[in-house]
């Protein structure tokens, strides 16, 4: 008899959601993961209103001082400014290790096994059985899902990997000990680039630079692409630098399906286009609640249906922003149409958060979307 319900390669948030709600449903889970926490990442550390609700149900919220509340979303580019406020909850930024060290915490109280430090060397999955290797320990289990991020190797191993891309997206994040001047993220487009500015505590913030090229280098440093943006340049000027800068990327990978036998993929691993909307985390979080869902059922397909659907709207915005990112002429539209009509812009917002469906733009969305494009100047 395998010795858990579930073995979660990756001990990431996501990976940690996970083993939290498959636990609270009464699964018997282990986590592997070859580093030990707190671990860090680059990335946004912006929780969508939906993220934060799941994350009251995993047994643990940041203390005072350890996080900052986000109300919506701020887009600039030179003198162009639009911005909208979510429909209801707010988000929240948060420091990585601080996100991490509460979720293990959590985990531990919730009775998951976590083995840290632990290489998962290979998988094994055959009419019969199922599991990991971890050098000579071989674990068995009913179910293995893999939450190992943008470079899964159980998305490899499980032949669900699925094709790359020409498009080569990177990026890398600092942190700054300054007050935070908006509880919006800021989203700071320059040809070329974005950087993404997140209240992360009272005191700090934390900005994220994401460019199409090569990894950082002498080329691409974060001073040199802090200076393509001269407002954020004059606000940082002299302020603390309270982390080492992390890089990620390149940030395209998807997988061909969400799950085989007894095998799936979540969060990163399961597929992941870029980070330009900022929600990676609460889709993730989204995805583990289904996951666990379909795992109680016994029924894997139900996850992938609902996978589907949590990535369907995200995917087609990352497409557009993508293709508006990549045409200035486009995006500084884009940007005036939205400042222009700031009610489309908090529809829009609130479907990206989940608040309300896509049907709810409806055709006359669209229109004024098009005719603000076609107007704009």
């Amino acid at each position: 008899m395998p010795s858990s319900d579930l073995v979660i390669v990756g001990g990431g948030p996501v990976g940690l959601a996970t083993a939290i709600l498959a636990s609270q449903a009464g699964l018997r889970v282990r986590v592997l993961d070859k580093r030990r926490p707190p671990i860090d990442k680059a990335c946004g550390e912006g929780l969508m209103p939906d993220g934060v609700q799941i994350l009251s149900c995993l047994g643990w919220m940041p203390g005072p001082g350890e996080s900052a509340p986000i109300k919506g979303i701020r887009y600039l580019d030179g003198g162009r400014v639009a911005d909208a406020e979510f429909a209801t909850a707010h988000g929240l930024g948060i420091r990585r290790p601080v996100l991490h060290r509460g979720l293990v915490e959590a985990a531990r109280q919730s009775g998951v096994e976590l083995s840290w430090g632990r290489r998962v060397t290979r998988l094994f999955e055959d009419s019969v059985e199922v599991g990991v290797e971890c050098g000579k320990e071989r674990i068995n289990a009913r179910w293995v899902v893999g939450a190992d991020g943008l470079k899964s190797q159980i998305r490899r191993w499980s032949g669900l990997g699925g094709r790359s891309s020409r498009h080569r997206r990177v990026g890398v994040r600092r942190h700054f000990r300054i007050a935070p001047w908006s509880e919006m993220v800021e989203v700071h487009w320059a040809d070329g680039c974005e950087a993404y500015v997140t209240p992360v505590s009272p005191e700090e913030v934390g900005v994220a630079m994401l460019w199409s090229g090569e990894k950082q280098g002498s080329g691409n440093g974060f001073e040199t692409l802090l200076s393509r943006f001269p407002t954020l340049v004059d606000r940082l000027a002299g302020r603390p630098i309270t982390s080492r800068d992390c890089g990620a990327g390149p940030l395209y990978h998807l997988a061909r399906r969400f799950y085989s036998e007894r095998v799936a993929l979540v969060g990163d691993a399961a597929g992941y286009l870029d980070a330009i909307t900022g929600e990676g985390l609460a889709v993730g979080f989204q995805q583990a609640r289904s996951l666990v869902d379909a795992l109680v059922a016994a029924d894997l397909g139900l996850y992938a249906r609902e996978a589907r659907r949590l990535v369907a709207f995200p995917f087609l915005l990352i497409r557009a922003l993508l293709l508006v990112e990549r045409r200035p002429w486009l995006r500084r539209r884009l940007i005036a149409a939205l400042a222009a009509d700031r009610d489309l812009f908090s529809k829009l917002l609130a479907i990206h958060a989940r608040q309300l469906e896509p049907a709810d733009l409806g055709v006359a969305g669209v229109a004024r979307l098009l005719g603000g494009l076609l107007t704009a100047s």
